[in-house]
């Protein structure tokens, strides 16, 4: 469908396309999950032949007199925000139970209904992906030298000098994936991001779940969350410092709140990796946590690029979950998956991806290039940790302010601003 005609903007193309086609071919609903404003109408109306807006008062009329007209039309037929009507899942399962044709429905969605026991039916009929902001390669920000799907076949990057510099790198982590944001200046992304915050917690939590702390208390809640940016998830950590303006508050109340921003996709919990060990060591289980964008962390925490400049602890992590934003949205459009790793022993590696046929890669992040031959050193002693039943299909160290290279014992490093699909 013709964005252009239908909401008077042109479509602009995302990493999941590819993906989204083969799953239209593949089974006959796809879902298509993220948060609010991160394109998902946009790229729903791309794919769909016809649509109906369930925000429209017309459409809520029609589902309680006749909601079956909802699903007419050309297929495959968007219903976006579905879960402002819940009720239409099952609708839609039926209407696939009837013909075995895929690509009959899309539904888009920036939050999972509350009530979860009507959609367990979905098996086999309904697929799911997650949209996430754009990535410095679709809002114009990588030169797409370094490609993630030729790393995982095996083949190597071209040498280069190219690389950011430390203020590029800071722009580049204020700059919000939030499509309509992205042709704005800084200074207004901020203000934006800071309302977007600012629903979060007085409209979207609240809507979505019984929250009995004030507005500004979640606020506190996000900008700790924040401050945990690419850290594991410690909820009485966050208890701790949301305690200083709300005393008492729980970390059972705050794991609570978690799960709200989960469900809002506002906050994304990447999982441990499990595996099995040559040596002793345990395997640390907790999730690493981040923001739906790197930049929405920035403002959660008050940060802009002079104060960032000079605090490159807080620029590091920032820039770690920027990577990890980056690594999933490519990862997933190859059907792969994103997780962390560390155990008991102090081995960490930042990022590992697992991608189908048991193929699996390791990448460590850096923010400045001169850590580049830490981060190889650290990288190489973590993996050989990982009793796996195949060696890993590359191994890399990103960074921020680095050049490209092929390294000692096969390692690769590169600039996150070169990564591309």
């Amino acid at each position: 469908m013709d964005t252009a005609l239908v909401l008077g903007r042109e479509y602009h193309p995302r990493v999941i396309d590819p993906r989204l086609e083969l799953l239209l071919r593949t089974a006959g609903a796809v879902v298509i999950e993220g948060p609010r404003a991160c394109g998902k109408t946009m790229t729903g109306l791309h794919h769909a032949e016809s649509f109906v807006q369930l925000d429209d008062p017309r459409a809520r009329t029609f589902m309680v007199t006749d909601p079956g007209v909802l699903l007419q039309g050309a297929n495959p037929r968007l219903l976006d925000e579905w879960q402002l009507a819940p009720e239409l899942w099952n609708l839609v399962r039926r209407a696939v139970d009837s013909t075995p044709d895929p690509g009959q429905f899309l539904l888009t969605g920036s939050s999972i209904p509350a009530d979860d026991a009507t959609r367990h039916t979905g098996a086999g009929r309904f697929l799911r992906l997650r949209q996430r902001t754009m990535t410095w390669f679709e809002r114009g920000a990588s030169s797409a030298t370094v490609s993630l799907a030729d790393l995982v076949a095996g083949e190597g990057v071209t040498p280069s000098m190219t690389t950011s510099s430390y203020a590029d790198v800071l722009k580049n982590l204020m700059a919000s994936g939030f499509p309509a944001l992205v042709p704005l200046t800084l200074d207004q992304q901020q203000l934006l991001l800071d309302g977007y915050l600012d629903e979060v917690a007085r409209v979207d939590l609240p809507r979505l779940g019984e929250t009995r702390q004030q507005p500004h208390t979640l606020r506190r809640l996000l900008a700790s969350v924040g401050r945990m940016t690419a850290s594991e998830l410690r909820y009485a950590t966050l208890a701790a410092d949301t305690g200083t303006i709300a005393p008492g508050i729980r970390p059972e109340t705050i794991a609570s709140y978690v799960s709200l921003l989960e469900r809002l996709f506002v906050l994304e919990l990447v999982p441990a990796f499990a595996t099995g060990l040559r040596s002793r060591a345990k395997l640390r289980t907790s999730p690493k946590v981040h923001l739906a964008d790197p930049a929405l962390a920035a403002v959660a925490l008050g940060a802009d690029t002079e104060t960032l400049g000079a605090d490159p602890e807080t620029a590091g992590f920032l820039f770690e979950s920027a990577v990890v934003h980056d690594l999933a949205v490519m990862t997933e459009a190859l059907g792969g998956r994103i997780h962390h790793y560390r155990d008991s022993n102090g081995h960490e590696i930042d990022a590992i991806l697992t991608l189908p046929g048991g193929r699996w890669a390791a990448v460590e992040i850096k923010l400045g290039g001169g850590q580049i031959d830490s981060g190889a050193a650290s990288l190489r002693n973590a993996v050989q940790q990982i009793a796996a039943s195949q060696p890993p299909a590359f191994m890399a160290v990103i960074t921020g302010t680095g050049y490209t290279a092929r390294l000692a014992d096969g390692i690769v490093t590169f600039p996150l601003s070169s990564l591309c699909p």
